[in-house]
């Protein structure tokens, strides 16, 4: 059981609790995380990640074990604490401005 915190706005929208659990098919990486949250919450789609490209929207950031992991490949495997579901992976919507 994979945990997910979701940022205040998207917690909103999807009408769920600060965290998520999800069961996601291995391997576990940020992408099969996003595909399980998607299909489980479909007004989060393009939220996210653009439609198309299904890239990481600009001012949304990933971390886990205390890691940004927003710069890492989709694909890589998450660290072994959130796939054990001892820490979760945290979904942030980034702050911009001056």
């Amino acid at each position: 059981m994979i945990r997910v915190v979701l940022p205040p706005h998207l917690r909103t929208l999807a009408h769920t609790d600060r965290e998520v659990r999800l069961d996601v098919d291995e391997p576990v990486t940020q992408r099969t995380v996003l595909d399980a949250l998607e299909r489980r919450y479909p007004v989060l789609r393009g939220t996210i990640r653009d439609h198309e490209t299904r890239e990481r929207r600009a001012f949304v950031r990933f971390f886990a074990c205390e890691d940004d992991l927003s710069h890492e490949s989709p694909d890589a495997p998450l660290p072994p604490a959130v796939v054990a579901g001892t820490e979760p992976f945290f979904v942030i919507g980034a702050m911009a401005g001056g």
